[in-house]
């Protein structure tokens, strides 16, 4: 599994909404100057964010997007999900039942669910909320 450049980029602008939240809307320009990420890349990234509800957004010259929830309901799964697609090792994976016609003596499934159950473990479990707190940690 690697995570493209548009998944980063979701994380840090959600992440950067979230350590910038105050009760204000955010630009994407704004965003795009803090993260060094083009504006139109953010623009692209943040309509899917929107359409999935994840952000609300205000039109007009104090407009901009916030989270729509607390930074504590987002996790780095449901983002990297939301953008990437499945996480999952293998494609094989992908399909709950599994539908290779192997899956029932192909000893490789066994190392493949322990990698889908770590990565999952893993981003499942980190909060925006947490990485908010570590950001601001780090910073003082």
């Amino acid at each position: 599994m690697k995570i493209s450049t548009r998944g980063r980029y979701a994380l840090r602008l959600m992440l950067d909404l979230a350590l910038n939240d105050r009760d204000q809307y955010v630009t994407i320009k704004s965003v795009s100057e803090r993260q060094a990420v083009s504006g139109k890349y953010l623009e692209q990234i943040i309509s899917v964010l929107s359409r999935a509800g994840y952000v609300r957004s205000v039109r007009g010259a104090l407009g901009g997007y916030k989270l729509a929830y607390p930074a504590g309901d987002y996790t780095v799964g449901m983002i990297l999900r939301l953008i990437e697609g499945s996480l999952a090792p293998v494609a094989c994976m992908e399909d709950d039942p599994n539908q290779c016609p192997r899956h029932e003596s192909c000893v490789t499934l066994n190392v493949w669910r322990k990698i889908d159950r770590a990565v999952s473990g893993v981003v499942d479990n980190i909060t925006l909320a947490d990485l908010a707190a570590e950001q601001r940690a780090s910073q003082a």
